[in-house]
């Protein structure tokens, strides 16, 4: 039986808002589709932007643990599609038997992947650049949105969409992403690459992603050593990070959706 239900997660520095144009797409094709806002992100941007406040409380697991018992209470198994973030959170759930199929874009790399380009650490710059971000909800001015989520747009339309998906990001969970690798024991991000029962998993990554670019997700793809469970890459040229928003969006959400279903 083939899935009718699709769950999208979204990223960081974004709510579920940003998935509006997918979501339309989607359910004009019959699926059902469910794109929940983390723990406390229930809100409107511009209300999170006037109070951080959950964005600063939040955790990883509690994010994994609140789309688990999401999707537990579906009849069938859905498609699972994140972005940046999001996309780490797919992995995540899939690794944990969750979703008939899985699509991860410009993703946050799982535990065990070192690769960084320079890119990337400029982008994460004004998070990384003071440890007591760890502790805080940490913005981004227009200049730096601009580096890290719309370097290919044109100038208005990214200031547009600035405006309208802009949230400050977990410098807690951020922080902890990037200590993965040095601290003992496993990580939030921790998955198990020899799994062979995880459902089929797409990487899609975007040419000129400064802040999660082509050359993590394929590193990330190759950690993933199962005997029989699926994982591919694909890359869209003259893409930025933010895909799902960015012109030609429909090309990517058709080929996701194509994807998942034959792999279901």
């Amino acid at each position: 039986m083939k899935p009718d239900t699709i769950v999208l997660v979204h990223g960081f520095w974004v709510t579920p808002r940003s998935w509006e144009h997918w979501i339309t797409r989607y359910q004009s094709q019959g699926f059902r589709v469910l794109a929940p806002a983390y723990p406390g992100f229930e809100v409107e941007v511009e209300a999170l932007n006037a109070d951080p406040t959950p964005i600063e409380e939040l955790s990883l697991p509690a994010v994994v643990a609140s789309l688990e018992k999401l999707i537990d209470g579906l009849d069938t198994k859905p498609i699972i599609m994140g972005h940046s973030a999001g996309g780490a959170i797919t992995q995540i759930l899939l690794d944990h038997g969750y979703g008939s199929a899985g699509v991860a874009m410009n993703s946050v790399p799982t535990e065990g992947v070192v690769t960084v380009p320079f890119s990337q650490l400029k982008a994460a710059f004004p998070v990384l650049k003071n440890p007591a971000n760890r502790h805080k909800a940490v913005g981004l001015t227009f200049d730096q949105w601009r580096y890290a989520f719309t370097n290919t747009f044109p100038e208005d339309e990214a200031r547009a969409l600035y405006e309208r998906y802009h949230v400050p990001a977990s410098g807690h969970v951020f922080w902890e992403n990037v200590l993965a690798n040095i601290q003992p024991g496993h990580a939030d991000t921790y998955v198990d690459y020899h799994n062979d029962d995880r459902a089929p998993l797409l990487f899609i990554a975007g040419e000129n992603d400064h802040l999660m670019p082509p050359k993590v997700q394929r590193s990330n793809a190759k950690h993933y050593k199962s005997n029989t469970a699926v994982t591919e890459v694909v890359e869209y040229a003259g893409r930025s990070h933010l895909m799902p928003a960015q012109k030609g969006w429909e090309e990517i959400a058709d080929h996701a959706l194509s994807w998942a279903l034959d792999h279901s």
